[in-house]
């Protein structure tokens, strides 16, 4: 009942709305992305990682960070991390700390009077982490070309065009939000960006076939109400695929302990912006290229 008046909606009355506050969206992230920057992770800065379980429980965040500064071994980041006593440290690459990891380890110990086991250590260099920034922007900007090349061969150049800058418009959105609440980019968030691409690229695919096949299939139906009813045709397949993938993506969210919550939640806000923008950003794109059956027609002769 719910999706078949969902389905009585003009979804083409909310285009102009949807374009007006997408292009906000884009630009408040592109500003934000200037001023505020990335919280880059370990992975991109370089440093070392450091998963803390402390045998006392009752052993501070605050006290374990001032012994770290004390060492004076740069830049160090103490927080939380999944149950009481486990803590996640970053520690700054400093070239002139000669201070070990094993003398870290003693310090803590000696001066919290509580075992401190290291239970997982990482550490990244410089150089390294330059080469994982120049292979994450290699990779998204490689994915989002070869979807382009995809869609223009699949379908027409209209379809492609509209396609890439609703994946434009997901990636800079989900970008843009990390940045403002200053979540940790590491090569998990990459990967998740590169899924988040694939899945709005599937959805989009998807509308853009009923559309074509409605251009070929209602000859007189004017461009509009063609996109209506194909966005209609296909939104109980899309929002039952997005719901169920935001079920399972919630439960790892939830469940899945901190070491996964960074990329769960940018998968989940994946999903809601790349559904958003299958209907609301790539279908509308087609109605201002104006494509039409005569299009479609060509490219079937070729």
């Amino acid at each position: 009942m719910i999706l078949s008046n969902i389905k009585k909606i003009k979804f083409s009355n909310f285009f102009k709305l949807s374009f007006i506050c997408s292009l906000l969206l884009v630009a408040l992230s592109i500003i934000i992305l200037f001023t505020k920057g990335l919280n880059l992770g370990v992975d991109f800065k370089g440093g070392t990682l450091i998963e803390l379980r402390m045998d006392d429980k009752d052993v501070k965040i605050s006290k374990i960070r001032n012994i770290l500064l004390d060492l004076e071994i740069g830049d160090v980041t103490v927080k939380n991390f999944g149950s009481k006593g486990d803590f996640l440290i970053k520690l700054e690459k400093n070239k002139d700390s000669k201070i070990t990891i094993v003398q870290i380890k003693e310090e803590l110990s000696k001066k919290t009077n509580s075992e401190a086991n290291f239970r997982r250590v990482e550490n990244v260099g410089p150089k390294v982490s330059k080469e994982l920034i120049n292979a994450g922007l290699i990779a998204i900007s490689l994915s989002l070309a070869a979807m382009l090349i995809y869609i223009w061969i699949r379908f027409e150049w209209q379809f492609s065009v509209s396609a890439i800058i609703a994946l434009i418009h997901d990636v800079l959105i989900s970008i843009g939000v990390f940045s403002l609440f200053s979540f940790e980019v590491n090569l998990s968030i990459v990967a998740a960006i590169l899924t988040i691409v694939g899945y709005s690229m599937n959805d989009t695919v998807v509308i853009f076939d009923r559309i074509r096949e409605n251009l070929r299939k209602y000859e007189d139906i004017i461009l509009v109400n063609n996109l209506n009813k194909s966005i209609s045709d296909t939104l109980s397949r899309t929002l039952i695929t997005s719901v169920t993938t935001l079920l399972a993506l919630f439960s790892i969210y939830i469940f899945g302990g901190e070491i996964l919550k960074g990329f769960s939640f940018a998968m989940i806000l994946g999903v809601i912006i790349g559904t958003y923008s299958s209907i609301f950003i790539a279908t509308p794109c087609l109605n201002y290229f104006q494509v039409s059956k005569k299009t479609v027609s060509i490219k079937e002769e070729d």
